[in-house]
């Protein structure tokens, strides 16, 4: 007897289908699988023999063969547990095949037989959804993040002897509706408001935010860098349906979602200790995982004492901050993930911290504070758009029984700008300012002939690479849109230029 069941397999976000081909014949007993099937694949068998036993099913005494087609890719992993177990039921009557035609399964089985939850079911259930199956069966446990795709009927299944009364039409399991979250909440304990003084740098983050935009802050122990840092989400602007879909993708693959919660509404932080290998930041292991950078799309990666990380963590940054991408190549074959984020670093000018401090010497030497300066290398440098001095907040400002703005008012007129650039940017795949791209960038960055020429005099006087004056041009088109206005002015570009100077006064002493 022969039967086939439609499953799913997963390669980094991309999901591949799986057939499940079960033949049965007379002979002596044995249960045999192929198709390029890893050890945790062909371990199913003894999960779903256990499995059956405990829900009280007679394993079938005949020559079984399975075949996960295509048999030239790699299966990996313990997703195809179910398909497997559905294409035995089908061979033992408890189904027929034309009404499984249109359904996909995917899950894990455990020995006694509940249905365990699997990683990455969201990106497998938009690939049944593509490809015009009706139906899939996954795990209860999965059931939410899988109901978030339309036009597709999602079934949670508990247990195998669940699965049984359901294909056997004793009792049914219900299918779920689609997901729709609650208005995400983008005001948690942490707020602007807060932060006393450090009217600059939280201008600064506020145009960060709006143009997505990567940030440098410099400043002595205390002087609030990371608080600030910290209270970056609560003026992010909100995430696209699309945007949520693809960061969902990902957090799906890394194992790392809220199974009440499954749809991430709200922009990603990342904030991972200076400890972390490259590895670790890019992503890896022997069936490549997403690392920080891409666990941080569409949202902002944090790092703090950022010359304390290792030269190769920083290093490999740069090329995912140019091409919002990164990609891991292993043995077995290439994987992408998307790598768009806001980087936000954070440092002290020297060992001591107290360099240039205005009032606190620096014990540091000349060379120690070159030294440290330099673990930051200029190709790394240049592609912050903003350099930031963090200056100690004054007594003044401590003390002050005035309230600060709150994050609120901040991230409406974040949104605002951010709301031009989506009606900018419609169809043309950029998503802020910060990813212009460079066949884009004198299209909409018009400039007043005051601006032009204040521009080309710095650029002259400074030395600015290409990349600067590109980071320049964005920077003040983000200044722009806060003002409303179509045309960067001189003042925007002022603020620009502020922005890139910082590292004129350390780095170049």
């Amino acid at each position: 007897m022969f039967a086939s069941i439609n499953s799913l397999g997963l390669l980094g976000l991309n999901a591949f289908p799986v057939y499940v081909e079960i033949e049965a014949s007379k002979g002596l007993p044995s249960f045999d699988m192929v198709g390029l099937a890893d050890a945790a694949v062909r371990e199913s068998r003894e999960r779903i023999r256990s499995a059956f036993r405990c829900c009280g099913l007679n394993f079938p005494s005949q020559h079984i063969m399975v075949n996960l087609a295509p048999a030239d890719v790699k299966k990996s992993g313990s997703v195809h547990d179910l398909a497997i177990a559905v294409a035995l039921l089908r061979i033992m009557g408890f189904s027929d095949d034309e009404s499984l035609r249109k359904s996909v399964f995917i899950g894990e089985v455990s020995l006694s037989g509940e249905i365990r939850a699997v990683q990455g079911v969201l990106p497998m259930t938009i690939l049944a959804q593509k490809s015009g199956m009706e139906e899939i069966y996954v795990p209860a446990d999965n059931l939410r993040e899988a109901s978030v795709v339309e036009g597709i009927r999602c079934y949670g299944v508990n247990s195998i002897g669940e699965l049984v009364f359901h294909l056997s039409g004793k009792a049914e399991i219900i299918p779920a509706g689609v997901f729709k979250p609650e208005k995400s909440s983008f005001f948690g304990n942490l707020d602007f408001a807060d932060v006393k003084g450090q009217t600059a740098a939280k201008k600064a983050l506020e145009v960060a935010a709006a143009g997505g935009h990567n940030a440098l802050m410099i400043g002595s122990p205390g002087s609030g860098k990371s608080m600030l840092a910290k209270r970056m989400p609560s003026i992010l602007p909100a995430m696209t349906f699309e945007e949520s879909i693809e960061t969902t993708n990902i957090h799906s693959v890394a194992g790392l979602l809220d199974k009440e919660s499954p749809l991430v509404t709200v922009r990603p932080f990342r904030s991972p200790h200076h400890t972390v290998s490259a590895a670790g930041l890019a992503g890896g292991g022997s069936i490549p995982k997403p690392g920080e950078i891409s666990l941080a799309h569409n949202g902002l990666l944090f790092l703090d004492e950022l010359a304390e990380f290792s030269r190769p963590a920083l290093e490999i940054l740069r090329q995912p901050l140019e091409d919002q991408q990164v990609t891991i190549s292993r043995v077995s074959g290439s994987i992408t993930y998307p790598s768009s984020f806001m980087l936000i670093g954070a440092m002290n000018p020297c060992p001591c911290g107290y360099y240039g401090h205005p009032t606190r010497k620096c014990i540091c030497s000349q060379k120690q504070v070159s030294n440290y300066l330099n673990r930051i290398s200029g190709p790394l440098l240049d592609r912050f758009d903003i350099h930031l001095e963090v200056a100690p907040v004054e007594f003044s400002d401590l003390s002050s029984a005035a309230k600060e703005e709150p994050s609120e008012a901040i991230r409406e007129r974040v949104q605002r700008a951010r709301d031009i650039q989506n009606k900018r940017f419609a169809g043309t795949g950029v998503t802020c300012n910060a990813r212009i791209t460079p066949d884009m960038l004198h299209e909409v960055c018009p400039v007043t002939d005051s601006a032009k020429t204040l521009l080309e005099n710095v650029f002259d006087r400074l030395g600015l690479s290409a990349r600067a004056y590109d980071k320049i041009m964005k920077v003040s088109r983000t200044a722009a849109d806060m003002d409303g206005s179509e045309v960067i002015d001189k003042k925007h570009i002022a603020l620009a230029v502020q922005y890139r100077s910082l590292d004129r006064k350390y780095w170049n002493g």
